[in-house]
This record gives C-alpha cells, sequence and structure tokens, in this order.
C-alpha cells in the first residue's frame, strides 16, 4: 500500500521548500508554494485522506480551477519545518465542482489553512493554464534576496528591468524570454494583489513585488525554483556591478537577439528596445 508520505509530489515539495530556505529566500514564514496536480496522480493515495474533509469557501471564485487537486504549503508554516513534518506544514485540498470552496483532504494535521495568499495563486494558475494550454503546474512565491534589493534603486519598468537581468546573466534570456512583470506595492494577501499579478502572468513567467519579492510559474518544481534562481543570480550580480560603480560594458541588442536565435527564443520585444541608465 502506497504512503501519501513518499508520493513524489510530497517529496518534491518538501526539497523545492527546503532548498527555498537554504538560499535565504524564506524567512520565518515567508514564501509560499503551490503545485496543480491530476486526479490519476492524487487518487492512489486516497486511503490517506481525511475521512470528513473539510470544506473552506473561498474568498474568490475559481471556476477555471474546478475539481482540480493542488498541493499547498500552510499558512504560518516555516520553510524550514517542513522536511521534518510534511504532514503538519503541506496540505491536499481539491477545488469544489462550481470553483467556490475547496475541501482539504490530508495534512494540516495541527489544524489550520492553507497559505494566506492562496486567492493569488489561484489567480495566477488560472491565467497560467491558458497562457501554457496547461504545461504551468506551479505557482511559486519568496522573498529572493537580490532580486527585492533592486526593486529599491532600478527604475519600476518592466522592460527596462527585464533588460537589465538579461545584461547581468547571459542566461537569462534563455531561461525567462518572456520578461519580468512588475506590479505596484500592494497589502499582500488580498484578492487585489492577486489580480494585479494574474494580468501580469498572463504574459510573464515571473512577476515582482516590489519592496517584498518574487512570484514565479513553471510546469515543475525545478523549473520555477530554477527560474527564481536564475532571476535572482542576475540579481546579486547586478547588485554588485551596481555597488562597484556601474556598469562599463554590458550585452548588446544584437548579442541578444543572437542569444534568442541560437537557442531558439524569442526575446520579449519591448526588453530588446528597452535601455536602463545603468551603463556608465
Amino acid at each position: 500500500m502506497q504512503n501519501i508520505l513518499n508520493a513524489w509530489f510530497v517529496r518534491d515539495m518538501v526539497k523545492a521548500t527546503s532548498d527555498m530556505w537554504l538560499k535565504g529566500w524564506d524567512e520565518r514564514n515567508g514564501g509560499n508554494v503551490s503545485l496543480r496536480l491530476l486526479d490519476e496522480e492524487v487518487r492512489p493515495f486516497a486511503q490517506d485522506f481525511d475521512r470528513e474533509p473539510r470544506t473552506v469557501e473561498l474568498t474568490q471564485p475559481a471556476p477555471g480551477l474546478a475539481n482540480c487537486w493542488f498541493l499547498v504549503t500552510g499558512s504560518g508554516k516555516f520553510f524550514r519545518n517542513v522536511q521534518l513534518d510534511p504532514a503538519d506544514s503541506l496540505v491536499l485540498l481539491r477545488v469544489s465542482e462550481d470553483g467556490r470552496a475547496y475541501s482539504i483532504y490530508w495534512g494540516l494535521t495541527n489544524g489550520g489553512l492553507p497559505t494566506s495568499e492562496l486567492a493569488s495563486h489561484f489567480q495566477s494558475h488560472s491565467v497560467r493554464i491558458k497562457a501554457t494550454n496547461g504545461a504551468d503546474r506551479v505557482i511559486m512565491h519568496c522573498h529572493a534576496t537580490h532580486f527585492m534589493s533592486l526593486s529599491y534603486v532600478v527604475e519600476l519598468d518592466s522592460a527596462r528591468f527585464t533588460r537589465l537581468l538579461w545584461e547581468g546573466s547571459t542566461e537569462c534570456l534563455v531561461v525567462f524570454p518572456d520578461g519580468v512583470g512588475i506590479v505596484p506595492w500592494m497589502v499582500p494577501g488580498t484578492d487585489g494583489i492577486g489580480e494585479k499579478t494574474a494580468e501580469q502572468m498572463a504574459s510573464h513567467s515571473l512577476v515582482m513585488w516590489p519592496f517584498h519579492g518574487i512570484f514565479g510559474a513553471g510546469p515543475t518544481l525545478d523549473e520555477t525554483f530554477g527560474l527564481i534562481d536564475t532571476a535572482e543570480k542576475s540579481s546579486e550580480v547586478v547588485v554588485k556591478v551596481l555597488s562597484m560603480g556601474g556598469m562599463k560594458q554590458s550585452i548588446t541588442t544584437a548579442e541578444l537577439i543572437a542569444l534568442g536565435e541560437r537557442f531558439n527564443v524569442k526575446p520579449w520585444q519591448a526588453a530588446l528596445e528597452a535601455r536602463h541608465p545603468h551603463v556608465a
């Protein structure tokens, strides 16, 4: 008999949250992750489900996610502790048939609720399903240090910021050719910030929450972690370059175009045309 603690999706979530903690992106109970699962992936573990699932009404209906399963980090849970007790820190839930509520089938053994950013996750999941024909199954939020630091010192313009990161590390254009969306600062845990984030997620797999952190979307936990890790590495390079007086030379537009051609990706045109003020 299979035990849900040995399921690939629980193991992968434990690894992702542990890696995010070790990176320093998720202090205390900061950050949240959700993974959309298929019915056939979940059903083999039905013997571990709660006999009387707890049902909670959503603050924002999600009809596009009706009957979908999700593995989600819990509200107030410390990522450094997920590996010690996954059943307490994680929750397996299913959205109702009308998309107005969800039921908790496993996890949160000591009580509680899914992440307070669940509405934002669901709004972004709904958008990414359409944008990627269902390929994207992960939404990941964390407080990536250098990425967040740049929001205090650069112009909060999506195209210019994307261009800056593309120039900060050669692989960035290949990993996120669709660029970085930016929302204004908003109170977290609200439907409003979820709506603004989802608007950006329609065309960007990465979204900046200024002075707060980053939202990323991808097909797997590894891919989404790698997406954020790549943006954060470039951000760290840029922070160090700016502290040394700014760029004296950088990757040119022609070189960025050649990079996209070599790796068969289409760079976001607005970022290709953008200029940033950090070249000395």
